[in-house]
């Protein structure tokens, strides 16, 4: 008897690239899976946001100033026939961080998965020059609040069978970043840590929790904001595939990490960095 079946998938390896078969499973994986991305309408957010949208997925697009996107992000993933909805929120407030969760939840019917993606190096500064404000600052917009978004949506997530928590990291927190990077090297440092222990935490309940932790990635407002070109040229020159990362970079290591949601990966950290270190 002809399997029609294995006959169509080996003709799909067959006649696409390897990349795009793996893809094609992805999407599987992440169609309608209800999803929340926290700042999910710019930089490395935006580039995952519309990947999930692509994917089929439902997603929650959190954002604290940048509601022109959020709201056309929201938009196309309707017209996609998908549900979604934009949410802004000062996370460093557990308040309103709670309320986003809820509101997300209430709009997709659940959720399946947890995005924390916020976060800023807010400003250079060196240790002669931080303020006990400004490192307070700094650890709750990086740290604190990816614990309040987590703490209001783990219990969403433990109501399913398998979901998953894919936290941002950064090469910051492994090497410890460039001059006056100390506070916001430190707070994503602490995300591996959170990230380790919180598997251990979840991991009984069926919730795995993995990090990526991304080197230089041109093209966003971050790098656009605190990197300057000279600094940029010294990075690249040493990482030894040639080039700087871009959002599409992360999206795609986040989506994978999201799409094995009942995988065996759960306390990890893929790193991002174009082989300018792989300890």
């Amino acid at each position: 008897m002809i399997d029609y079946n294995r006959i169509k998938i080996l003709y799909t390896i067959r006649n696409s690239s390897i990349s795009n078969f793996v893809t094609y499973g992805m999407n599987q994986k992440l169609r309608n899976k209800k999803i929340l991305i926290t700042a999910g309408a710019q930089g490395i957010g935006e580039a995952i946001t519309r990947q999930l949208i692509t994917c089929g997925a439902h997603v929650a697009i959190h954002y604290y100033s940048s509601s022109e996107k959020a709201n056309k992000l929201s938009t196309l993933a309707i017209g996609s026939g998908q549900k979604s909805i934009a949410v802004q929120a000062d996370l460093t407030k557990e308040e309103e961080a709670t309320t986003i969760v809820q509101k997300s939840a209430a709009a997709l019917g659940g959720l399946d998965i947890l995005i924390n993606n916020a976060g800023s190096l807010v400003a250079r500064k060196k240790l002669d020059e931080i303020e006990s404000k400004f490192w307070q600052n700094v650890f709750d917009i990086n740290l604190t609040s990816m614990m309040y978004v987590t703490k209001a949506a783990a219990p969403y997530l433990i109501k399913n069978e398998h979901s998953s928590i894919v936290n941002l990291a950064s090469l910051a927190g492994r090497k410890g970043g460039h001059a006056g990077s100390l506070a916001y090297s430190t707070s994503k440092g602490a995300i591996l840590t959170f990230t380790r222990a919180l598997s251990s935490e979840l991991g009984p309940h069926g919730v795995r929790v993995n990090a990526v932790a991304p080197g230089l990635i041109l093209g966003t407002a971050f790098h656009n904001t605190y990197t300057t070109k000279e600094s940029a040229a010294k990075t690249i020159s040493g990482i030894p595939i040639n080039r700087a990362g871009n959002a599409d970079d992360v999206a795609r290591a986040v989506l994978y990490l999201a799409s094995e949601y009942d995988g065996f990966i759960s306390g990890a950290t893929l790193d991002i960095n174009g082989g300018s270190y792989n300890m």
